[in-house]
């Protein structure tokens, strides 16, 4: 007996050991479980103004000192990627359109606010390290119901029988052929002419239901739908045709263009569909037509970022079992989940008021190998440091840096390494320098460099993100470490960077004693 009451004791220590590890985890044993790759994105909507630019009548140069400061604040909480919405609307947030400027950038659509803010925001996120991806709604083409402030240019004033009108905002028709045609050339004046890392789409497809509205499509349905007894299966292939139509045009022009959709967070009820979750809410198969589960299998498209935006264990539809169906269905293609710091702000999600709800949930994601990294809506919600969340990806999860994880099926030639590097203390500092490597065997070019630093008593591993000293995204070929300590010597080696992130050989060690 007694001997039965040590083994429970021991037990029992060992389980409250286990449930307090998180909160009580040393530095030393932190970095142990921080990736090296992870996807660590934010989303900044431009739609009615909720994250940038929060006054549309500010001058350029106030609205460009607004971006810089949120992507200061997100780099320094550890982002790497920016979500960044470009058309809000059947607008543009960039110079080089076929549709006239949003109203969110002056007040008034179709004026020009004296810049190009696609331009300026890839410019600035790359400076910081970050990935952008540009933000697309697809099929939305209105906000409001208020038709008579849109420009004289605007697509639903010189082609009106594209869209119908659904709980009092204009929509594109996805049944038409000549629509898909139309949104696919518009994404591509961004993949063309801008230097975005991806094209994003949100959940916006057909329209979320509405009760009493109707989608008046039954005339599109009578002329396009040969072969389909069901208007519902009609719809969901038209859905299909766009995204095909957009990924093969988007890898046409720009093979290692990285291309992601955003959808609701359940893909469908196992009520409503033997694949489905087992969860019981609306879902973007049934409500949206969106088979994005097809499109993973088919390789379409190259990650997913479902918005689970529900806490662990909800009854309805619960974070941790929508992770695993997620992680479940991924065909070998990347999935970032989609968080919501936001609801800390809704009376109606008690859940989100706990600090510990999105750091738990970051701790499902990472004990799944098959999840490759979080994207949190939104912008402001993280600069405010909702339930303190940002101080937690600060001193916490995102502590060291990690870059976005390579896709292996768009490109796995690494680049060579750097050549000839030397390092030297200088005045303040120690003075890191090197040459282009050599071109790798695909041809690509070197996109960036990865700066490691070691001390006399570190292990030499560059798998641990805490040994990285420093990340850039250009071809510079010099680094100044400014973060010494008199008589200390360190150890430097050198990486080179692929646009997709892959990651060449090191150069060989370069040892510096700081006088």
């Amino acid at each position: 007996m007694q001997l039965y009451r040590y083994l429970l004791t021991l037990i029992l220590f060992s389980v409250i050991q286990s449930l307090s590890v998180a909160q009580t985890v040393t530095p030393e044993e932190l970095s142990t479980t921080q990736p090296k790759y992870e996807f660590r994105g934010v989303w900044i909507a431009t739609v009615v103004n909720l994250d940038w630019p929060t006054n549309a009548r500010a001058t350029p140069e106030a609205q460009k000192k607004q971006l810089a400061d949120e992507l200061n604040i997100h780099q320094q909480n550890g982002i790497n990627a920016i979500m960044f919405q470009v058309r809000p609307a059947a607008d543009a947030f960039y110079a080089k359109s076929r549709e006239p400027w949003s109203k969110y950038l002056t007040g008034k659509q179709g004026q020009a606010p004296g810049y190009d803010p696609l331009e300026f925001a890839v410019t600035e996120a790359h400076k910081r390290n970050m990935e952008l991806h540009a933000w697309f709604n697809p099929y939305r083409a209105t906000f409001d119901n208020k038709f008579f402030t849109l420009a004289p240019e605007h697509i639903t004033r010189t082609k009106p029988e594209w869209f119908f009108i659904y709980d009092g905002i204009k929509l594109f028709n996805p049944g038409l052929p000549e629509v898909r045609e139309y949104i696919v050339q518009v994404v591509l004046d961004v993949v063309k002419n801008y230097d975005v890392d991806g094209i994003h789409m949100d959940d916006y497809f057909y329209p979320y239901p509405v009760r009493g509205q109707v989608i008046n499509d039954a005339e599109t349905f009578a002329k396009y739908g040969e072969g389909f007894d069901n208007i519902k299966d009609w719809r969901r292939d038209n859905v299909d045709k766009l995204i095909h139509m957009m990924a093969d045009s988007i890898h046409k022009y720009k093979p290692n263009m990285k291309f992601g959709i955003s959808p609701f967070g359940i893909w469908a009820n196992k009520s409503q569909h033997p694949d489905g979750s087992a969860t019981n809410g609306g879902s973007s198969y049934i409500e949206n037509f969106a088979d994005t589960r097809k499109w993973m299998q088919e390789g379409w498209i190259d990650y997913i970022n479902p918005q689970i935006y529900w806490q662990i264990g909800n009854r309805a539809a619960a974070f941790d079992i929508l992770l695993d169906w997620w992680s479940n269905n991924t065909y070998n293609r990347h999935l970032y989940i989609g968080q919501a710091p936001y609801r800390f702000y809704e009376q109606r999600s008690p859940a989100f008021k706990n600090p510990s709800e999105i750091p738990n949930q970051l701790r499902l994601i990472r004990a799944n190998p098959r999840v490759q990294g979080s994207v949190y809506f939104r912008s402001q919600s993280l600069i405010a440091n909702a339930n303190h969340l940002a101080d937690t990806l600060k001193k916490d999860f995102y502590r060291y840096p990690a870059l976005p994880p390579p896709m292996l099926w768009l490109d796995s030639i690494p680049p060579n390494a750097p050549q000839n590097f030397v390092a030297r203390a200088e005045n303040k500092g120690v003075m890191l320098k090197w040459q282009a490597p050599l071109p790798a065997k695909d041809g690509e070019p070197t996109y960036g460099y990865v700066v490691y630093r070691f001390q006399e008593s570190e292990k030499f591993d560059l798998g641990d993100p805490k040994n990285i000293l420093h990340i850039q995204y250009d071809t510079t070929p010099l680094y100044f470490d400014s973060n010494v300590q008199p008589g200390k010597t360190y150890f430097y080696v050198i990486t080179a960077l692929d646009r997709l992130k892959n990651e060449s050989d090191r150069t060989p060690t370069m040892a510096v004693t700081v006088p």
